[in-house]
This record gives structure tokens, sequence and C-alpha cells, in this order.
């Protein structure tokens, strides 16, 4: 299990989580939250609650601070919290 490293871009941390490399932000979104062909922002809104409605959804910074359980970090910086 390992945290993210300080520095890192949105998009590696998107992959560290998914256990994925090199993919782009979408797709690593989407392998993170078991979903396919959705934008970063409702892969993550899935992943965080399969029942979440488009009209629910929260933005970028707030998605990812609900996945970490954290509250006022940055989108990055609240995936580099999360422990896999």
């Amino acid at each position: 299990m390992a945290l993210g490293k300080d520095g890192s871009s949105l998009t590696a941390e998107l992959n560290r989580l998914a256990g994925t490399t090199g993919k782009p932000a979408q797709g690593a979104a989407n392998a993170y939250a078991s979903t396919s062909g959705l934008g970063v922002v409702a892969a993550l809104n899935i992943k965080a609650s399969g029942v979440r409605q488009p009209a629910a959804y929260k933005g970028l910074n707030a998605i990812c601070n609900e996945l970490a359980s954290t509250t006022g970090k940055s989108a990055s910086d609240a995936l580099r919290s999360i422990n896999v």
C-alpha cells in the first residue's frame, strides 16, 4: 500500500489508483471507477456513489476530496492521500 508522490499530476494519481500506467486522465478515471466512456468527473462521481445522478455530480476538487475523505484540498492533493 502506498500514497501518491508529492508534485504528481492528476493523471499520474488517477493511474496510480487505477493500477494502470500511461493512460490519459479520462481512461485512468474510468479504469479506477470500473466504468467506460465517461468523463473524469462523471467516472469519479460514479466511483463515489453508483446511484448519484448527473444533476448531483460534484466538481473535480469536491469529488476527489470525497473519495479521499478530505476537505479543502486540490484534486491532485486529495488523490495523493488515498492509500492503495
